[in-house]
């Protein structure tokens, strides 16, 4: 699957509560005290996607697959971590290892859970936090861009490109802004992201809410979806209680049973795995059949070949064509034979780039 989206926060702000309440296990201690969490806990999760069971349905499959999602667990950060201070460089090194960050911010008052800074404000919390990774990301690249340097006035061409995207993002840091929000040549991402900066992660603020603002939010969360929204970011409010109550409930109706007695639609944790998707910049393709109706994972911009290759590798090697269907075809018409008889069923080849809710069958030969 490999991708993989990071709690991070402060301590104390719900981080191991809402991991469990998304993996329904209680693998992460969620006390009340910083640095419960020393390893990163790792789960994976099903996107929700009301899209897979009608596949399934309509193409009469015994088995339904899910794609997924891994969460990763890290523990909390304090002020001063890029000094090494609380976990310091523990923590930076296991943000480095994911692909995105789901960034969780205490937007409740509660006399018997501590806050580290005394006082609760999510977007102090969230500059906190922020300035440790840009320094982190400062001191990291400084000391590598010295290398470059020397290089580059020997003549090395490598060194020189590099130096082309490391100055702009040392520029910036500086200056304090995180290297997402750097505009680097579309050419030279790859280049960016080889460097492994934790500002260069695109992030999700999690506005975590006491059980009264569930459904509406509060002042602390319209704050924090304000402040994302100013820097191009996702927000999402969930109540990590409510989602920890939802957890230990196994029948379906329960959980709707109370979710409809708060006045809410669906989880909060819904919301964050769907965001989380969005983030990552990721679609979803279908395959449909007797055996099982499957969802699969890949980034915008894939092609059909390596699209099959997420199925199996012979279909990647040996690619002919896809025969692909548009979601909103295969269920107006009754399946992929309604599909192909109202002529709705295509033929892609290797250029083709998936689209989200494509249902695809690919013919290969080997």
């Amino acid at each position: 699957m490999g991708f993989t989206c990071g709690i991070v926060g402060l301590p104390n702000v719900g981080k191991s509560t809402l991991f469990n309440a998304l993996t329904a296990t209680a693998a992460a201690d969620a006390a009340n005290y910083p640095f419960c969490t020393i390893e990163p806990n790792v789960g994976r999760v099903a996107v929700p996607d009301g899209r897979l069971a009608i596949c399934g349905r309509l193409a009469k499959s015994a088995e339904i697959v899910p794609t997924q999602l891994e969460f990763v667990d890290i523990a909390g950060l304090v002020r001063g971590a890029a000094r090494g201070e609380g976990l310091g460089n523990h923590f930076l090194s296991h943000i480095r290892e994911v692909d995105a960050i789901a960034h969780v911010l205490r937007c409740f008052a509660d006399g018997n859970v501590t806050h580290i800074e005394g006082s609760v404000d999510a977007v102090r919390d969230i500059e906190t936090v922020e300035t440790e990774l840009m320094l982190a990301d400062l001191e990291s690249l400084e000391r590598r861009a010295v290398h470059m340097v020397k290089r580059a006035r020997g003549g090395d061409k490598e060194a020189k490109g590099l130096l082309s995207v490391v100055d702009p993002v040392l520029a910036a840091l500086r200056e304090g802004k995180p290297v997402r929000e750097v505009i680097i040549d579309p050419g030279r991402q790859a280049t960016l992201m080889a460097l492994q900066l934790l500002t260069a992660k695109p992030v999700l603020y999690v506005a975590n809410v006491d059980e009264a603002s569930a459904g509406s939010g509060n002042a602390e969360s319209g704050r924090v979806a304000e402040y994302a929204a100013g820097r191009g970011a996702g927000a999402v409010m969930v109540s990590a209680a409510i989602e920890a109550e939802l957890a230990q409930l196994s029948d379906a109706d329960e959980k709707d049973e109370f979710l409809n007695s708060l006045g809410l639609e669906e989880t909060g944790l819904a919301r964050v795995i769907r965001a989380g998707y969005a983030l990552l910049r990721l679609v979803t393709f279908f395959t449909a059949g007797p055996k099982e109706a499957h969802a699969w994972t890949v980034e915008q911009g894939t092609r059909a070949p390596q699209a099959a290759g997420k199925v199996h590798t012979d279909f990647e090697r040996g690619f002919i064509r896809a025969e692909t269907i548009a979601f909103a075809d295969f269920a107006a018409y009754g399946g992929e034979q309604g599909a192909r008889d109202a002529g709705r069923m295509r033929l892609e080849g290797a250029d083709y780039v998936v689209q989200d809710g494509d249902v695809m069958r690919f013919r290969f030969n080997v």
